[in-house]
């Protein structure tokens, strides 16, 4: 099938197919040739220019709109404009609305990366603020004549060292934060004894429980393979174990406990954390994950909380292609439950 690429063609395919189906008509009936040449070429000529200029008009026609859907978006056309040239009229409507479709799509995204990295900045200045006030402070009381008093002097100064240790936390679990968005995909995975590996961090966290009169148990150990091996990152697993502990600690309740427990699930096991603390309101719930947020304000700030690490834990979760789950109830607790990949005893390989 003859392919016809440009609307001048086209009217000279037409013009001829009109002047030709004239002359035929015309020698046909017995009229001298030489009227049917300049009959025919009249029609030739005149077939051409009301051709091209009616298909001139329906590709204006069609084109204008889909124009002005381009340009009313701002943007360069000239990649667009030479696609248009090699495709059909009736294709062009279909591909640039779906293109606008998609570019309206990726305005709305960086839209809300754009208002999501004010709220971080926003709340990043926000969190450095506070010691950073409370430090100029001390040291102002200081050099007001708080030096020469014994009692005051090192009380100001040891709130100095609080507020400077504060905010050390925060730069480091920004720094944390920072390094797994730009190392995804390089985790570290090896083969290691997650029951084993949880055992050496109740151990050290066994001293902090014990201010608060929390006892931290393991449940579940004892009906896995001993050892039992996944495969993971187990730095990073280790700092997720931390952080859900300690945020169990902080939250629970004085003579509470917490519980860590691993639940067999074929390929899987399921890691939970589960706390006897006051429990998270379902308001509270979907967004206990984001940078900064607190359900307790005043006590997470009290206990040198940065807000930063649960947001720390979901980023290494999901790091690892899984997803971590909550579930809580006021007055009752919480439990977080996250999966990592089984693997077989490396020394049996």
């Amino acid at each position: 099938m003859m392919k016809v690429k440009t609307k001048e063609n086209a009217s000279l395919l037409m013009a001829t197919m009109a002047t030709v189906i004239v002359a035929l008509a015309m020698a046909l009936s017995g009229i001298t040739w030489w009227i049917v040449l300049a009959v025919a070429v009249a029609v030739f000529v005149i077939m051409s220019l009301f051709s091209l200029y009616m298909m001139t008009a329906y590709v204006a026609y069609k084109l204008k709109p889909i124009y002005s859907m381009v340009l009313s978006r701002k943007v360069h056309t000239t990649e667009i404009v030479d696609e248009i040239r090699e495709k059909h009229v009736e294709n062009i409507s279909e591909e640039l609305t779906a293109w606008a479709d998609d570019n309206d799509k990726e305005i709305n995204r960086l839209k809300q990366t754009e208002a999501f990295r004010k709220q971080y900045l926003g709340n990043v200045a926000h969190e450095l603020k506070t010691p950073i006030f409370n430090i100029q402070g001390y040291i102002s009381t200081l050099l007001d004549g708080g030096l020469e008093d014994d009692l005051i002097n090192r009380k100001y100064l040891e709130r100095a060292e609080k507020s400077i240790d504060r905010l050390i936390n925060i730069v480091n679990d920004l720094d944390t934060i920072s390094k797994l968005e730009n190392s995804m995909n390089r985790m570290k995975k090896e083969q290691f004894d997650i029951a084993a590996l949880a055992k050496e961090i109740v151990d050290q966290l066994e001293m902090e429980a014990a201010k608060r009169n929390i006892k931290i148990s393991i449940k579940g150990a004892e009906s896995l393979p001993s050892p039992f091996w996944v495969t993971a990152d187990k730095h990073f697993i280790g700092q997720v174990l931390v952080n859900l502990i300690i945020n169990s600690l902080k939250y629970g309740k004085e003579g509470g406990t917490t519980r860590i427990r691993f639940r067999d699930m074929l390929d899987k096991v399921l890691v939970e954390v589960e706390d006897t603390g006051v429990g998270i309101s379902k308001d509270d719930l979907p967004r206990i994950f984001e940078r900064f947020y607190r359900v307790d304000k005043g006590r997470s700030r009290e206990q040198g909380g940065t807000g930063l690490g649960l947001a720390i834990v979901k980023h290494i979760i999901e790091g690892h292609g899984e997803r971590i789950s909550v579930r809580s109830e006021l007055g009752v607790g919480t439990t977080f439950a996250f999966p990592l990949q089984k693997s077989s005893n490396p020394q049996a390989q």
